[in-house]
């Protein structure tokens, strides 16, 4: 790891309990004007005040000690490398309660932190700025000087002093609008105090909006904002939220603290939404929902990060993290619950077999490697936090959340949630803390169970032989770290505690037998199953493990997959297992080749997208050897099945999976080159460009790619025009996605360029590259060359943040050659990105695990996949 910078937390000789906030942000200079006038506490006397401070000037401080005069500042000292700023003072301030002044100039930067400013168009084609908040984890300090740590809450006043014709949204809800004195085009908009809270919760919008609105059943007001015009497409998120705050109010068994909440959609956003306390912000894709124009994954994605952000209001905001070491719990938290509370909003979603997919096994692949991080990181400088917002915090934190409450039950994990919450709130915790809640209200071992999933990397392979003596089935267990590189060998392999399940066919989805697995070896006894009855582990695959079973038992598990008598979840983990095996040579992968042929009868749509997901990692793998098209055809036998049983028309009685599942299936098929499948896309796309047909937002995704991957600069021509034209943020990103599966040089040159010009937000150049980088050997290398040429402006983009790290896994990650990983590192030695330093090292693992993958088993997959197509062949 790189050096740690040196880093100490603010002095606790100050500290604020209130802060009064006037901000006058000007959207025509992209400047702001501040007063601060800060209730603060002296605790120890001294002569100096440090805070944080970023990009601010500060004009003139002072301090009132209560019931005396005033002192000023006579110097500020600005530490720029570490945000801080000391503010001298000519005398000793005394112990005890005063008021600190300061006046001060910022500017609204345009690098989506901070207080900046959003670029929007209006109905009348005219380009405007919104001015916009993002703070989490250290950017408040951008805004006003502040005590920016999460540990020290205060309460907050805002006023904002805006043009009279904008919307001026904060925390809390307005109590007075008025003329302001100097300018009769501006007024001043005044809020009310805010619970006690830690800086980068606080929020403000300046701008123009429509919203929405309902109570909820408790009472609260549920506002969602909307680009002017749009009101309609804020439904949506109004309904789940006005459903979610009511069930997180049973849940956690405590109401929600403050009497409104907004929803709004930000034009330039970074991350997918912010948990703001009472004024959540959202990029436009996370939010709003056109009945007529968004794909049923949009909806679904809009309800989980509703559900997510608004779980951030107990859990979060009204206790906060002591520091960003806990920033996993925030976070893995918050994504385990937005299950679920999809779940149930909306129960036909299937929500929790789809977070396996989506969750489980992308922390599982992340965490194999050995450049992963333990779950809990200590953080120091804040330049480090960004690094820890990644699938280890959110997915891998999530994953054993859900673990610990399969582990407890339901009850009492909500009791113990109920007295985490109420202890601490409007107060800071540690991940320790929630341990003791939830051991307390289950009387299990939940500290030391927890302490090995979130502070040791990495999670167990677990290897199961069986025999039987009579009506006994014995099953002898045994525990190893899962590496990415092979089977654990060397050193001592950490231990983990494992809650472990046990089921049989006799009881597919139920628990026979459940144990904490302590030590490295264990042996089982299940009485009275018999030698005909298969045995499996994790059922529900709840468990951060994964299970490689002896052959015989494996053997007598695949027929479950075939005729569906394991659960959907489970066909998906046992496949997902050996895939990954096979990425670890541990197994051969055309033993998988093999097993993922017995998905013919597979009803299930996140059974399929694991599928997929893994035979497009194949497909990758492959595009560097001569084969690439038998691999092609592989995907065309396995899924045209089931694109033959789906057909292109949605039939009468089908929900959400069905659309899911129409557009998964066509879209591979289509982009594998099927040929019933490309000649209907290109007809309907026809249809669709002229007007006759408009394709259904399902549908377009599937259709887009197939007719780009085989199209030429006509189709590229229609495409960018369909961009062009497009109203909604969801469908311009859903062509940005597709649009690199164009296959010729110059045509993949000139998606690259657009991938920087105007036309795409700057949040969203990233998946534009992405999408080059994915779709074939050339758009790969064509996307990593034009990285490393546009790199200064790429990073200057970004300025470090996790959109950086993003750009560089999606531009690399593909690499197949020593060769290749030598040169990324070498690459990013000359031009560092700090944020990025662990997916760097991360992608270069992965590159060289490509090769040896390659190196190891592409021969066998080739004989393997011309021997099941020659005629004479019996396999």
């Amino acid at each position: 790891m790189p050096d740690r910078r040196p880093f100490e937390r603010l002095p606790a000789d100050v500290r604020p309990v209130n802060y009064g906030l006037c901000l006058k942000p000007d959207l025509i200079d992209f400047t702001f004007e501040g007063k601060l006038e800060a209730a603060v506490e002296v605790k120890n006397a001294t002569n100096q005040i440090v805070m944080n401070c970023a990009d601010i000037d500060i004009i003139t401080a002072s301090y009132a000690p209560e019931g005396d005069e005033e002192v000023h500042a006579t110097g500020f000292n600005y530490q720029n490398e570490d945000e801080k700023v000391t503010l001298s003072f000519p005398s000793t301030l005394q112990k005890g309660t005063g008021m600190l002044k300061i006046d001060f100039v910022g500017e609204l930067n345009d690098k989506m932190k901070g207080f900046y400013r959003s670029k929007y168009t209006t109905a009348a084609g005219e380009v405007r700025y919104a001015a916009v908040t993002q703070f989490e984890a250290t950017d408040a300090r951008r805004a006003f000087p502040c005590w920016d740590e999460p540990a020290i809450k205060a309460t907050f006043d805002v006023i904002l002093i805006v043009p009279k014709d904008r919307v001026a949204l904060s925390n809390m809800n307005l109590v007075e609008r008025k003329p302001y004195p100097d300018d009769e085009n501006l007024v001043e908009v005044k809020f009310a105090r805010t619970p006690v809270m830690s800086t980068y919760l606080v929020a403000f919008v300046v701008g123009e909006y429509d919203f929405v609105e309902t109570r909820s059943a408790d009472g609260v007001l549920v506002r969602v904002y909307t680009p002017v015009g749009k009101a309609e497409q804020g439904k949506f998120a109004l309904e789940v939220a006005a459903k979610t705050l009511p069930f997180y109010k049973d849940y956690f068994n405590v109401p929600y603290p403050l009497p409104k909440i907004d929803l709004i959609a930000i034009a330039d956003f970074a991350a997918g939404a912010m948990e703001n306390w009472g004024l959540v912000t959202y990029r436009e894709t996370a939010l709003l929902i056109d009945p007529k124009n968004s794909c049923s994954s949009s909806r679904q994605w809009v309800a989980l990060v509703v559900g997510h952000e608004l779980a951030h209001q107990w859990f979060g905001n009204l206790v906060t993290m002591e520091w960003w070491t806990h920033l996993w719990l925030n976070e893995g938290f918050a994504s385990w619950i937005e299950y679920l509370c999809v779940d149930h909003c909306f129960p036909e979603y299937d929500i929790w077999t789809q977070f396996v997919s989506a969750d489980y096994t992308r922390a599982q692949e992340l965490d194999a490697l050995e450049n992963s991080h333990p779950i809990e990181v200590s953080v120091g400088h804040p330049s480090e936090v960004d690094e820890i917002f990644d699938a280890i915090s959110y997915s891998k934190g999530a994953s054993v959340i859900r673990m610990l409450h399969d582990y407890i039950g339901d009850e009492d994990f909500r009791k113990g949630m109920n007295q985490y919450l109420t202890k601490f709130q409007e107060k800071n915790a540690a991940t320790e803390d929630l341990w003791e809640s939830l051991e307390q209200a289950s009387g299990k071992p939940i500290a030391a169970v927890m302490s090995t999933w979130t502070k040791q990397m990495g999670f167990p392979l677990i290897y199961v032989e069986s025999e039987q003596k009579e009506d006994t089935h014995i099953l002898k267990l045994s525990q190893k770290k899962f590496c990415a590189s092979g089977p654990h060998n060397g050193e001592e392999s950490p231990l983990w505690m494992v809650p472990i399940s046990i089921c049989t066919s006799e009881s597919p989805a139920s628990a026979k037998l459940r144990l904490l697995m302590d030590k490295p070896e264990m042996t089982v006894a299940l009485e009275g199953v018999t030698s005909d009855q298969w045995v499996k582990l994790n059922p529900g695959t709840v468990g951060f493990y994964r299970t490689q079973y002896s052959p015989s038992m494996l053997e007598s598990l695949l027929p479950g997959i075939r005729d569906l008598s394991l659960q959907p979840v489970d066909r998906l983990g046992l496949q997902n297992d050996l895939f990954s095996m096979a990425r670890a040579g541990i197994i051969s992968t055309v033993e998988v080749l093999k097993v993922m042929e017995a998905f013919v009868n597979e009803p299930n749509y996140t059974v399929w997208s694991d599928l997929s997901c893994n035979l497009g990692i194949l497909s990758t793998l492959l595009s560097h050897t001569e084969f690439h098209e038998e691999i092609q055809g592989f995907i065309r036998d396995v899924f045209s099945p089931i694109g033959q049983r789906l057909g292109w028309d949605t039939k009468p009685g089908e929900g959400h999976l069905d659309a899911l599942l129409r557009g998964l299936v066509l879209g591979k098929l289509g982009k594998a080159g099927h040929k019933a499948t490309l000649e209907e896309a290109r007809r309907r796309f026809k249809d669709h460009v002229e007007g006759k047909n408009l394709l259904s937002a399902d549908l377009r995704s599937p259709v887009y790619v197939t007719v780009l991957k085989h199209g030429d600069a006509t189709t590229l021509e229609t495409m960018m025009k369909l961009h062009k034209q497009a109203d909604m943020q969801e469908e311009r990103n859903r062509i940005e996605r597709v649009l690199g599966a164009i296959s010729s040089p110059e045509l993949i040159q000139k998606v690259l360029s657009f991938s920087l010009s105007e036309e795409v937000r700057p949040q969203d150049t990233v998946s534009v590259i992405g999408g080059v980088a994915g779709a074939s050997k050339l758009g790969r290398k064509s996307a990593w060359t034009f990285v490393k040429d546009n790199w200064e402006e790429l990073h200057n983009r970004y300025q470090g943040g996790f959109l950086i790290a993003r750009l560089i896994k999606l531009s690399v990650d593909g690499f197949a050659s020593e060769k290749m990983a030598a040169e990324v590192k070498a690459f990013f030695d000359s031009h560092p990105a700090p944020s990025a330093e662990r997916t760097v090292q991360q992608c270069c693992e992965n590159i060289l695990l490509n090769a040896a993958w390659l190196k190891r088993d592409a021969d066998a997959m080739h004989q393997y996949l011309l021997l099941r197509k020659s005629p004479s062949s019996t396999v």
